[in-house]
């Protein structure tokens, strides 16, 4: 009789659980979501980001609330959300930062792949490689030429260590075979700011950052760093085209849950997301800064993130790359 009383008790105490599940889920949400960016205003990341939380903010009938919590290449925001309690109200935008910081560090105070639950790969985009006028190069072939005749005296300015304009200038001088030194700086703006001023030679900025600088002819953009071309720039050809057979690097963003966020909450969000991001509206808009819309399931934003794991980790390793 006591078994049964036990069994009885613990099935209660299931059914229960589940229910308390299946009510947050209905109720979800009922207050403002927060929104973690863990990189400073101006990047690729944080315009996707406040491209979309207006239309998910809509969508979900709640405030969606962006925070800037920047440092350490993503690091200390990153962290706040694997600590976050897995209710559904803390998220995170993140790109390719979140799996290279592990391969840069010594210690990373989270698992990218296991602390954390993939909601959608939103969107990705190519970036641009732009020189400062100053630097004698028009073209891939000419900087690779360039920078092979002076070893170590070239730069390109980057957004902070695993960066994705530091992993780009790495994969380029990985295949090119040459030293461009990175130069770090605080953020992508940051970053921008230095090729413009002239205190670096060459940037890798997303697409549409690099736009109004090559309109106004304060950078000269030689190539864009995808398997196409882009239509922001019809004429300029891809790295591959231009002389580096094999390049390929191109950005993404995707939306992350603290691991134990209920299956129901991320069901919901990503049906939520793949519906705004597919809008006519939200759509165009995002083709206008350069950005390809993806709107993927959770399973494929979880492979996505197995497969750049893998590709970073060899290129990171082959350039000897460490973040002290």
């Amino acid at each position: 009789m006591k078994k049964h009383i036990i069994a009885a008790a613990a099935f209660c105490l299931l059914i229960s659980a589940a229910t308390v599940v299946l009510a947050q889920a209905d109720v979800y949400p009922n207050k403002p979501v927060r929104l973690i960016v863990p990189f400073p205003p101006g990047g690729s990341v944080d315009v996707v980001a406040r491209l979309l939380a207006p239309k998910l903010a809509e969508s979900l009938g709640q405030a969606v609330v962006i925070e800037n919590r920047s440092g350490a290449s993503g690091i200390i925001g990153t962290e706040a959300v694997a600590r976050a309690k897995p209710d559904g109200y803390t998220l995170m935008i993140n790109t390719i930062p979140f799996v290279t910081n592990a391969h840069l560090y010594d210690r990373v105070p989270y698992d990218a792949l296991n602390d954390f639950v993939p909601i959608s790969l939103l969107s990705s985009s190519p970036l641009a490689i732009v020189v400062h006028p100053s630097v004698p190069a028009r073209s891939v072939g000419e900087l690779l030429k360039l920078a092979k005749s002076r070893p170590g005296a070239l730069n390109y300015s980057a957004a902070g260590a695993g960066t994705n304009p530091h992993i780009a200038g790495e994969l380029f001088n990985m295949l090119g075979k040459v030293d461009i030194v990175a130069i770090q700086y605080k953020g992508g703006g940051p970053a921008l700011v230095g090729v413009l001023g002239g205190q670096v030679g060459i940037n890798y900025p997303n697409v549409s950052e690099a736009v109004p600088h090559v309109s106004a002819n304060r950078l000269r953009v030689i190539a864009v760093t995808g398997a196409k071309r882009s239509p922001a720039f019809p004429d300029v050809p891809t790295v591959a085209e231009a002389g580096l057979p094999g390049y390929e690097f191109v950005t993404w963003h995707g939306l992350l849950a603290p691991k134990g966020t209920p299956e129901a909450i991320i069901s919901l969000l990503n049906a939520k997301l793949k519906a705004v991001l597919r809008s006519p509206e939200l759509s165009a808009r995002f083709e206008q800064m350069g950005f390809d819309v993806i709107a993927s399931s959770p399973g494929e934003f979880a492979d996505h993130l197995k497969r750049e794991n893998e590709k970073w980790a060899k290129v990171i390793k082959e350039r000897n790359i460490r973040v002290e």
